[in-house]
């Protein structure tokens, strides 16, 4: 499959005094553009709640490449480049949809938790669902 393609448009607030996205403001798009994804195969975070799992981040690394400016329209780009058995290491990166420009990039570690917060299996239907925002 390909990467999964969310849309994000800056606002005001998340600009730093240079009228650039603030480098903060690039997690919560990676945060959102993640339960966006889980929400489009059918895995929302609250459906996972509700069956007492948790996907929990465990590292982030991210690479600043260019700036984004509050007149630019945001593309991010999610896909998993690697199921384990109870995390997942995903690719994300933002670009810039007039031009591609890849602005921010980023390496994310996830974990699956039981509702006490104890690193679990997943369970079968969800690493199925996964599969599909995996690499291909």
């Amino acid at each position: 499959m390909a990467a999964h393609r969310t849309t994000i448009t800056p606002r005001f607030g998340e600009l730093d005094p240079y009228n650039h996205v603030n480098h903060a403001a690039y997690i919560a798009y990676f945060e959102a553009a993640r339960c966006v994804a889980l929400d489009d195969i059918d895995m929302s975070l609250s459906d996972l709640s509700d069956r007492g799992f948790q996907i929990v981040v465990t590292k982030l690394e991210v690479k600043f490449r260019q700036p984004a400016t509050a007149r630019d329209s945001l593309v991010v780009e999610t896909e998993i480049q690697e199921m384990k058995r109870v995390s997942s290491n995903w690719k994300q990166q933002i670009l810039r949809e007039s031009d591609g420009a890849v602005l921010v990039e980023a390496q994310i570690t996830l974990g699956i938790c039981d509702d006490t917060g104890k690193p679990t299996r997943p369970p079968e239907d969800l690493n199925q669902s996964l599969s599909r925002l995996t690499a291909d």
